[in-house]
């Protein structure tokens, strides 16, 4: 009996020893899964390493067209308007004839002025056989020298009367050309501002000639952007700058052109620089006067930094992006910005090359998140990925959505 008392106290001394070693046990795997629960993993972000690139830009500038070729018909001589041979509105071509201004009375005034000239030279000929035959005379004493004198004299007047009929018989068919007024550019006539039978003199106006193809546009280009395209012209010559003319409406079509004239002076009051370029317009798709906007194309701005538009943030001090230190730790860094180019957002301080940046979408980032680096495999990619992601996570919304009606309807 007392045997079997020790035996019972010793089982309760080891069933009591094991449960104090399983507990401890437990505590020590209870605080390992904690350990663990609190240290995240690394967190996977395409990262880019900073380095200087040239970006092409994407700008358009407002301007307003132009016709450089614009011309105004007047009246060049005096008389009825009797004849117009258009209809306003209608494209004209060089030379056609518009107008006709009294020319009958041109007609015989160049008549006139042919037969004096005719009878100038008459008179030349005539003086010129004089001249002859007192010089003959001469040698045989048969004339003085002073009536020698005399014919040679009425010679040199009769070559300048010749000379005077020649000029106002030119003057006369120059006023009979001014009769008939006609297009001295290609383009659309406007209104006739003159009626048929009104008395015209020189200086009226009588209508407007706008060529449409092509037309020409001058614009300001801001300093920076002057001096980026003066250095891209160190390559090129002006005319292959390519620009295009975004027409207006919702159906996004241009039209093209290229680049005529960079102004070689910054203006003092708008720091901008004068730009012309020329567009061909075959189809009358925009006219002078009209307001539009010029992109030119293959603008960059050179050796800058830049950032994928969706690696930015705003921090509390602005603008920030993700730097990963030596740990790949991420750290919040406030930047400048600077232009847009197309998916680049151009920095001008904060960061600096060779430095490591986030360049995935930083939702969920916070100061300290480690960072397991992706390769950086271009801004589309990345683009295609968000959206994929995005597109994902949508369609796992609406499925949840009917369960949860379901639930609550049940």
């Amino acid at each position: 009996m007392t045997t079997f008392i020790k035996r019972g106290r010793g089982g309760l001394v080891a069933l009591a020893a094991g449960l104090v070693l399983a507990a401890c046990g437990q505590q020590e795997s209870s605080e390992q899964q904690a350990s663990a629960q609190g240290e995240a993993p690394p967190t996977p972000k395409p990262v880019m390493e900073m380095a200087r690139q040239d970006l092409p830009l994407e700008k358009s500038y407002p301007a307003k067209l132009r016709s450089d070729d614009e011309v105004t018909l007047v009246a060049r001589v005096t008389g009825f308007l009797e004849e117009r041979h258009f209809e306003p509105g209608e494209m004209v071509e060089q030379g056609d004839s518009l107008y006709s201004i009294e020319p009958d009375l041109y007609e015989a005034a160049v008549a006139q002025r042919e037969a004096d000239l005719e009878s100038a030279r008459a008179e030349l000929a005539r003086a010129q056989r004089d001249a002859t035959r007192f010089q003959q005379l001469l040698s045989q004493n048969s004339v003085s020298r002073q009536q020698v004198d005399q014919a040679q004299a009425e010679l040199n007047v009769a070559r300048a009367s010749v000379s005077q009929a020649e000029a106002a018989l030119a003057s006369a068919r120059i006023d009979l050309g001014y009769a008939d007024v006609t297009a001295p550019v290609s383009g659309m006539i406007g209104l006739s501002e003159v009626n048929l039978g009104n008395l015209v003199q020189p200086g009226t106006s009588l209508a407007t000639i706008t060529p449409l193809d092509p037309l020409e546009v001058r614009f300001q280009l801001p300093q920076e952007d002057a001096f980026a395209l003066r250095q891209q012209l160190r390559d090129q010559p002006i005319d292959a700058v390519d620009a295009w003319l975004n027409l207006p409406g919702e159906g996004g079509e241009r039209l093209a052109g290229h680049l005529d004239f960079l102004g070689s002076r910054v203006d003092e009051a708008t720091s901008t620089v004068q730009a012309n370029a020329t567009f061909a317009n075959p189809d009358a798709r925009v006219l002078p006067g009209q307001f539009v906007r010029v992109q030119l194309e293959g603008m960059k701005r050179f050796e800058v930094l830049a950032v994928p538009e969706l690696a930015l943030t705003q921090g509390l001090m602005g603008p920030q992006v993700y730097v990963l230190d030596e740990d790949d730790k991420a750290r919040a860094r406030t930047v400048q910005l600077g232009e847009i180019a197309g998916p680049w957002q151009i920095l001008t301080s904060g960061v600096e090359p060779g430095e490591r940046v986030v360049v995935g979408d930083p939702a969920g980032l916070q100061p300290g998140t480690t960072i397991a680096p992706q390769p950086f495999e271009g801004v589309e990619q990345i683009v295609e990925k968000n959206a994929e992601q995005g597109a994902e996570q949508g369609a796992s919304a609406q499925g949840a959505k009917p369960e949860a009606e379901g639930d609550a309807g049940a």
